[in-house]
């Protein structure tokens, strides 16, 4: 079998987590005593100089420490909290609305303790979840990093999601073996964050697929992989394209996803390449067309996801000859940045847009 990047990325994403975890252990031990000094100089401070420190400060250490800190920590933090609290207003009295502010330390302590509780479940307490979320989307997003094709070839990729998210249901896998190209597109179902955690998923285990199966079997693989997820109701979409890199031909295969389409330099004409197959998830042994071509000098093939061409007003085959007509433009400029500016031009706001395009440039 050939070698694929997947195991790597998964042996990277694991001593990824494993330093958070290290580093997680000791800043929170830092920060727990950090915030307990501050709470008892706070406490200190409210009785010598009551006029100019009010207890209410005591509050701020809390807040912080719901974000930083692990249960446990957090648990004993408030209960010192509230003790210190109370010991401060007591202290000047017995009165109603020092009680009530006993109250409210209580209440914010609670608060935060069921937020580090969730956090805690997860097994990503204080800030490090966050920080693990972000490693492992910047880890994930590398997968789809196209690889360097040799003199002659050129391939862009660029990525909209909708709302301006971080997160996108559309995704890419690609890798070259024995000069051989494969170009994987996939659009999650949903869009933005709510699909984000599915592609993210999705993209590690197609990224471990691509150049490891065989290239006529890597939508049945991948179908297998989301029937073994069990999910409810979503699914996925993909083109898959295999380019020989020294002949130009190529093979296209879709699951469920608008078609490939390919500029001939020679006539000036848009071709598209129909293929059919099921969306990925819903057939227990689907079986997937195959189209074939050629890309000769000059010559471009486009992929993209349904999010560039689908409009509640405008089906895919217009959608389609819109986008064409859109990339018709920049054949003068040998589509160079062409991914972009088409992602930017075309994409609908509303959805998650992405565009591939490979490019055997008529000049090396």
């Amino acid at each position: 079998m050939r070698k694929s990047g997947g195991l790597a990325l998964i042996r990277r994403i694991g001593r990824r987590v494993e330093a958070l975890g290290r580093r997680a252990r000791r800043s929170h031990r830092v920060a727990f005593g950090a915030l307990m000094l501050v709470q008892l100089l706070i406490s200190i401070a409210c009785l010598a100089w009551s006029t100019f420190v009010p207890a209410s400060f005591l509050i701020v250490p809390l807040v912080v420490g719901g974000v930083l800190l692990r249960f446990g920590e957090l648990v004993a933090l408030t209960a010192i909290t509230t003790t210190f609290g109370a010991y401060v207003v007591l202290s000047r009295g017995l009165a109603l609305p020092r009680i009530g502010f006993v109250l409210v330390l209580a209440v914010v302590g609670w608060i935060m303790i069921t937020s580090a509780k969730v956090r805690s479940r997860l097994g990503v307490p204080g800030t490090r979840g966050e920080s693990m979320l972000m490693e492992l989307r910047d880890t994930l997003t590398a997968q789809g990093e196209l690889p360097t094709l040799p003199p002659g070839w050129r391939v862009e990729v660029a990525i909209q999601s909708a709302g301006g998210s971080t997160f996108s249901g559309d995704f890419v896998v690609s890798t070259v073996h024995e000069h051989v190209l494969e170009v994987a597109l996939v659009d999650v179902s949903g869009k933005g964050i709510d699909a984000g955690t599915r592609a993210l998923l999705l993209s590690g285990a197609f990224g471990g697929l691509l150049g490891v199966v065989p290239e006529e079997e890597f939508l049945s693989s991948a179908n297998r992989y989301i029937r073994r997820q069990e999910w409810d109701d979503d699914f996925a979409t993909v083109v898959h394209v295999v380019l020989d890199l020294r002949t130009g031909d190529f093979d296209v295969r879709t699951a469920g996803h608008p078609p490939a389409i390919q500029f001939d330099a020679w006539s000036g004409r848009w071709q598209t390449r129909d293929t059919d197959g099921p969306l990925l998830g819903l057939v227990e042994s689907p079986d997937f067309e195959v189209n074939h071509g050629q890309l000769k000098l000059g010559d471009a093939l486009f992929l993209y996801s349904d999010g560039m061409v689908e409009t509640p007003r405008q089906d895919i085959g217009r959608g389609t000859d819109r986008l064409a007509g859109h990339a018709e433009r920049l054949v003068g400029q040998g589509f160079l940045g062409a991914a972009a500016e088409l992602v930017a031009t075309a994409g609908g706001p509303g959805d998650d847009s992405a565009i591939v395009i490979i490019h055997r440039m008529a000049h090396a």
